[in-house]
């Protein structure tokens, strides 16, 4: 059975919204070792983030810029979109998620291959956890409050135990720590 793997950046105060706007003057190479080692030949995202990618990344494949090699691994992945509504899926590699998100996930779960990982897609990543259907979530947290921003964990009646499967600290000060489900 595959397994659904997911890494976000998130503040020690728990914002997980604009990374781009507090996270990469702590990108370094141990940071860029563990995004890499998150990366799959299937990905999983939300509408929004998936969006976001395919404006910025096809376009850096073929070029000199340095994240061009990135760009065309992202490329190369399967990219699986969940949506409830139209989204142009005209970047290469892409399909929607058929049915609901639990429904699809778990049959994407029982699929032949290797981990399925979620980049980004906050929305995703909460209604994984909320259905019990998150093998393990990585969290890369940052030495900084950025004190406004949608946090991972909104309110809601049920709590998400989970444990702790290993960490590590980065040179820069980040942590990063991998949850599993605590059952």
């Amino acid at each position: 059975m595959r397994k659904i793997v997911a890494g976000l950046f998130i503040s020690l105060d728990g914002v997980v919204e604009a990374p781009e706007e507090w996270h990469m003057s702590y990108f370094d190479d141990e940071m860029g070792e563990a995004v890499g080692g998150l990366m799959s030949d299937t990905m999983l995202y939300g509408r929004k983030t998936y969006e976001g990618f395919a404006e910025a990344w096809p376009q850096r494949e073929g070029t000199d810029d340095e994240d061009a090699g990135f760009a065309k691994i992202l490329g190369a992945a399967r990219k699986i979109v969940v949506s409830r509504g139209e989204v142009d899926l005209s970047w290469r590699n892409s399909e929607k998620l058929p049915g609901d998100l639990v429904s699809g996930v778990t049959a994407l779960k029982k699929e032949p291959g290797g981990d399925v990982s979620v980049g980004g897609s906050i929305s995703v990543v909460r209604e994984l956890l909320r259905h019990g259907l998150l093998d393990e979530l990585h969290l890369l947290v940052h030495p900084v409050a950025v004190r406004r921003g949608e946090q991972l964990f909104d309110e809601g009646d049920a709590r998400i135990p989970l444990r702790l499967l290993s960490s590590k600290a980065f040179g820069s000060g980040v942590l990063h720590l991998v949850y599993g489900p605590a059952d």
